[in-house]
C-alpha cells in the first residue's frame, strides 16, 4: 500500500469501499482540494484525480499523487481513463466530485461539451447514472454572471448536486473542507432513516446566577451532534435543541440553540406537543438544579454568596406522557460504578421513564464521556438486553446507535 494511504480510516468509516474521482479544474481554489482529498480519504475513501490542463498550471499532479496514493490523469490515452473511472462497469466510481469548478468548467458541462478529462468523465458519470457533485469557485463577479447562473440552474436538474461557495472578499470561494465531505458522505450513506422525525437534545445547560455568572457541567455536546450528522445522513428529518456546544451543529433548518434547562425544557415540550416525532434521543446534559434566584446585573466579587438551588424540571420523563408513541433514548452517565452497578441504575431508569433504549456510561473514566470525543458506553433495551458494549469514538457510537434503533424497530 502506498504510504499516504495510512490515513485512511483514521476519523471514521463512513466512506468504506467507496471510489471517488476528484476532479480538478482550473481555479486557485485547487489548492483545498488537497485538503479534500485527505479528508475523504480518513473517512474510508479511495480517491483518485483528474485534471485539466489549466489545474496542472496551478498545482502539480505530484501532489494530488502523494495525497491520494493513486496515479493521477491528466490527459485520455489508450487506457480510457473516463471510461474505468466512470464508465458503465463493475469498479468504476461511487461519485464523481469537481471541486473547484471554473465558470468555463460548469457552462461547458451544461452545454454538453467534452473537451479536456475533467469533462470527459462527468460526461460518462452523468450517462453512467453515477452521482456528480460540483463545487463552484471563481471571482463574486463571475459566479454573478447571469449566464453562469443559468447554466448553474440547468445542471440542478441533471442529477448533479452543488455544493455553495463562500462569498467574501468579492469572491465566490471554494466551500470549506468539512462541508464537502460532509455533503459527499450524507449522499454516499445508506438511507434508512427516510421520512422519519427525530427530536434531539445534546449538549450541557447553563443556569445564571447573574447577568454573566452560571453554573453548568463538562458536557461538550460532541455525542449529540454526532447523532444528529448520523440522523442527516440518513436522510432522517432533524430536530435538534442544544445547549452552548464545543463542536459546530450542522447545517440544518431546524437547529435551535437553548441556553437554560427551562428554555430546553419548554422548547422540547413545544415540539413534542405540535409535531409528530417517531424518535426523541435525550443526549443533553441537563443541570439537575437550577438557581432559585438570578441576580439581576453583576454580583460584586467581595460579597459573600450562598445560592438557593431547586431541582430542574426532568425532560425525558415528560415525553412518553406528551407522546406516548414515541421511541425513546436517554442516556444515564454515573460515576465510579462497577459495571453490574451502571447496569442496574441505568435500567432502573430506563423502566422508570418507560424508555425503549439507554445509553449509559460511567464519566469517571479517563479521555471518554465529557470533551473527549471518545465514549464508552453500553447500550441496554427496555428487556434488560445489551445491545452494544464498547469503547469507541463517537460517531461510531452514534452509527452503532442509529443501527439498534433502525433495524430493530423501524
Amino acid at each position: 500500500m502506498h504510504p499516504s494511504k495510512d490515513i485512511i480510516f483514521s476519523k471514521g468509516k463512513e466512506l468504506e469501499g467507496k471510489k471517488i474521482a476528484l476532479c480538478v479544474t482550473g481555479s486557485v481554489g485547487c489548492l483545498r482540494s488537497i485538503d479534500i482529498c485527505r479528508e475523504l480519504m480518513r473517512y474510508g475513501a479511495d480517491v483518485y484525480v483528474v485534471m485539466t490542463e489549466s489545474a496542472v498550471k496551478l498545482i502539480s499532479p505530484d501532489m494530488f499523487e502523494w495525497a491520494t496514493g493513486n496515479p493521477v490523469v491528466t490527459e485520455l490515452t489508450g487506457k480510457i481513463e473516463h471510461i474505468a473511472l466512470a464508465g458503465s462497469h463493475k469498479g468504476r466510481c461511487d461519485l464523481i466530485l469537481v471541486a473547484p469548478a471554473t465558470g468555463n468548467t460548469i457552462s461547458k458541462i451544461a452545454a454538453g461539451i467534452d473537451d479536456t478529462p475533467v469533462l470527459s468523465v462527468v460526461t460518462s458519470a452523468l450517462g453512467s447514472d453515477i452521482p456528480v457533485m460540483i463545487v463552484p469557485a471563481m471571482h463574486e463577479s463571475m459566479y454573478r454572471n447571469l449566464f453562469i447562473k443559468e447554466n448553474l440552474e440547468k445542471i440542478k436538474g441533471s442529477n448533479i448536486e452543488l455544493i455553495a461557495p463562500k462569498i467574501e472578499e468579492g469572491k465566490a470561494k471554494i466551500a470549506c473542507v468539512d462541508e464537502v465531505v460532509e455533503t459527499v458522505i450524507s449522499k454516499l450513506y445508506i438511507k434508512d432513516a427516510k421520512d422519519l422525525n427525530f427530536l434531539i437534545t445534546a449538549g450541557p445547560t447553563i443556569e445564571y446566577i447573574d447577568d454573566i455568572r452560571f453554573i453548568t457541567n463538562k458536557s461538550s455536546g460532541k455525542m449529540g451532534v454526532q447523532i444528529a450528522k448520523e440522523v442527516l445522513r440518513r436522510g432522517g428529518n432533524l430536530n435538534l435543541v442544544h445547549g452552548p456546544l464545543d463542536i459546530t451543529p450542522p447545517l440544518n433548518d431546524n437547529i435551535i440553540p437553548i441556553e437554560t434547562s427551562e428554555e430546553m425544557h419548554n422548547k422540547v415540550t413545544q415540539i413534542l406537543k405540535n409535531k409528530k416525532i417517531d424518535i426523541f434521543i435525550g443526549a443533553a446534559a441537563v443541570s439537575d438544579w437550577t438557581i432559585n434566584k438570578r441576580y439581576p446585573g453583576k454580583i460584586p466579587s467581595s460579597e459573600e454568596l450562598k445560592l438557593n438551588l431547586i431541582p430542574s424540571p426532568k425532560i425525558i420523563e415528560k415525553v412518553k406522557k406528551l407522546s406516548p408513541n414515541t421511541y425513546l433514548v436517554i442516556f444515564k452517565a454515573e460515576y465510579d460504578l462497577t459495571e453490574e452497578e451502571l447496569f442496574k441504575k441505568s435500567f432502573d431508569r430506563l423502566k422508570a421513564v418507560n424508555g425503549n433504549l439507554v445509553v449509559a456510561n460511567d464519566v469517571s473514566k479517563k479521555d471518554t464521556g465529557f470533551r473527549s470525543d471518545i465514549n464508552d458506553v453500553v447500550i441496554i433495551d427496555r428487556k434488560g438486553n445489551m445491545k452494544y458494549k464498547g469503547k469507541e469514538k463517537k460517531s461510531y457510537i452514534g452509527k452503532k446507535l442509529m443501527d439498534i434503533i433502525l433495524k430493530e424497530n423501524f
